[in-house]
């Protein structure tokens, strides 16, 4: 008996008909915030892209009132948000050159210890200058320098994670990809960085709350006689820190708080949700990190129209994609070599060209310094080293056990998790004032003071590798030694600790850069119309910016690149070079 097939509509939608046919006809009371949300976004960037268009004006007034304060605060979130963008494609290309380009970590790798080591009123003047003069009609200059400035608070925690948890995958997943013939591109897309996701969730949240540490100084720039200003939140708090102005003060706090717990909620909290599909377990944990904007928005029309169109796409794709051949030709290690040889010259080559011509007019800048200031710059230095190893090792001390806890219990991160971030990603230097009021009256002067103002700052690098650390602990491992009756401090020494260990190297490094930063705003203060200081490295770098003494500026912050990246190779590196060897949760 022949079986008939169904018979097909007639007139069955092709094409676009195909594609309008999935357009939904009904939107849900969520479609519609979003779209008040976007309408919302849409006229702030139109108000922004007027002010980048504007000209520039050398006396920018701050409006300190309270209707100017939600667009300024605006403002801010949009330079931190393109920063964090510029700061994710560099992770993603350095971390993964670095990492996979053979040979290539031996240069890269201290040249990233450079660059985070060099503090951000390095950068300024240079900056400013020179992208004013090329804008020169227009804030665009100003405004892509202060973007720049937030950058170089953000890239550095997330470049040093991705490398090295590129560094920690898995051989048999290489392997994997190995015998189904991957290509760079896949192996990346289908390997590599899904294992580096979690990691890179939760230090992109760290990088930017780094990223606004500085805000104060990035929006309102002193260099000599001349004040760039740019409005925004961190020019907001600067102004009204100057006049003493204590209601501008609680408004801008308040302003900052409200934008990063909404910050958090709409895009940090689904991300570290959604990061979970992620975690390399053989076993699922019992709960995962949950967000309810991402359930929200996975029940929304446009949600489910988007995937659908998405789905469609690919099928329609696949249909027209020709028969797969049995065997893919692998590709030679002739031309892989060439090809890695070729990132490297193209990387290098107008590093090296630039870093040749900086030398030069390094040299001769330092050519006017006494041997005397070169000692009173080393006596700086030891001053400040002995502040940021106190800072970090303080950090330690709290920070360790509590990235644990939040990381290893889903409940606490969904409870203390946008508390955290909240706290991290508030600019510190807006809390100095109150900071060292609770000092004076405690009679603690800024020599030891400014430890307490470093730890604001760098307590949090540690903190979060920590927590993602402890989340990339196989769930198994914790159910094995709740099998194995393993007592407290058993799973501590012989789970927990090595698990995050790895990840707690990273924060170390970070922190101690990040401390040596912030010696810049916690050696020098301003505060009350009134400069609080104390002997060190980053009270001399802030002094010689703010008194255009190029000479000592350039003195500051090379003797601080050379401490640091000194550091970096005789400590840290033998550290994660013990990370890797014998805590590796992947060896």
């Amino acid at each position: 008996m022949e079986l008939k097939q169904p018979n097909k509509p007639a007139t069955e939608p092709r094409g676009f008909m195909a594609l309008v046919r999935v357009i939904p006809r009904r939107l849900s009371w969520v479609d519609g915030a979003g779209l008040v949300l976007l309408g919302f976004i849409t006229y702030g960037l139109s108000r922004m892209g007027a002010e980048w268009q504007a000209p520039p004006d050398s006396n920018v007034t701050i409006d300190l009132s309270l209707k100017a304060l939600p667009l300024y605060t605006f403002f801010s979130l949009c330079r931190g948000m393109a920063a964090f963008a510029v700061s994710f494609f560099f992770t993603l290309v350095y971390g993964y050159v670095a990492a996979r380009v053979r040979y290539a970590d031996r240069v890269m790798l201290p040249l990233l210890d450079i660059l985070q080591s060099i503090p951000v009123l390095a950068f300024m003047p240079g900056a400013v200058i020179a992208l004013a003069a090329l804008f020169p009609t227009s804030n665009m200059g100003l405004e892509l320098a202060a973007i720049l400035m937030i950058f170089t608070g953000q890239v550095w925690n997330m470049t040093f994670s991705f490398y090295h948890s590129l560094r920690s995958v898995p051989p048999d997943l290489l392997e994997a990809g190995e015998v189904y013939r991957f290509g760079w591109w896949r192996r990346f897309r289908r390997i590599e960085l899904p294992y580096a996701t979690v990691g890179l969730v939760w230090n992109g949240m760290m990088s930017m709350a780094g990223g606004w540490f500085f805000l104060t100084i990035n929006e309102a720039f002193r260099l000599g006689k001349h004040d760039y200003r740019l409005p925004g939140v961190g020019a907001y708090m600067s102004v009204a820190i100057d006049r003493g102005e204590g209601r501008a003060m609680l408004a801008a706090v308040l302003a900052m708080i409200v934008m990063i717990v909404l910050v958090d909620q709409l895009f940090w909290r689904p991300l570290v949700a959604w990061s979970e599909r992620f975690k390399f377990e053989d076993v699922g944990a019992s709960t995962v990190a949950e967000s309810w904007v991402l359930d929200l928005v996975r029940r929304t029309q446009i949600y489910v129209t988007v995937r659908e169109l998405r789905d469609r796409y690919r099928a329609w794709r696949e249909a027209r994609r020709p028969p797969r051949q049995p065997h893919v030709p692998a590709v030679h290690g002739r031309n892989v070599r060439a090809l890695q040889w070729a990132t490297m010259a193209a990387v290098f080559l107008p590093l090296f060209a630039v870093a040749l011509w900086g030398t030069g007019e390094l040299v001769a800048l330092l050519g006017a310094l006494s041997a005397g200031a070169w000692g009173r710059i080393g006596r700086a230095a030891l001053f400040t080293l002995a502040r940021t190893t106190a800072a970090v090792a303080i950090g330690t001390l709290w920070a360790v056990p509590a990235g644990i806890f939040i990381g290893t219990s889903p409940r606490a991160s969904r409870i203390l998790q946008p508390i955290v971030q909240v706290a991290a990603s508030f600019p510190a230097p807006m809390l100095f004032p109150v900071v060292l009021a609770v000092l004076a009256r405690l009679t603690v002067g800024l020599g030891v003071g400014s430890i307490v103002l470093m730890i604001l700052g760098t307590q949090w690098y540690i903190l979060f590798n920590v927590i993602a650390g402890a989340m990339s602990i196989p769930h198994e491992l914790r159910e094995a030694a709740r099998v194995y009756r393993f007592q407290r401090s058993q799973l501590w020494r012989l789970v927990l600790l090595p698990g995050v260990f790895p990840y707690l190297v990273t924060g170390w490094v970070t922190a101690a850069g990040g401390a040596w930063n912030a010696s810049i705003v916690s050696e020098y203060v301003h505060a009350g119309g009134q400069v609080r200081t104390c002997d060190g490295l980053g009270a001399l770098i802030s002094f010689a910016a703010e008194n255009a003494d190029f000479p000592m500026l350039g003195a500051g912050v090379l003797t601080m690149a050379i401490v640091v990246v000194a550091i970096n190779r005789i400590f840290w590196k033998r550290l994660y070079s013990l990370a890797e060897r014998r805590y590796a949760l992947s060896r």
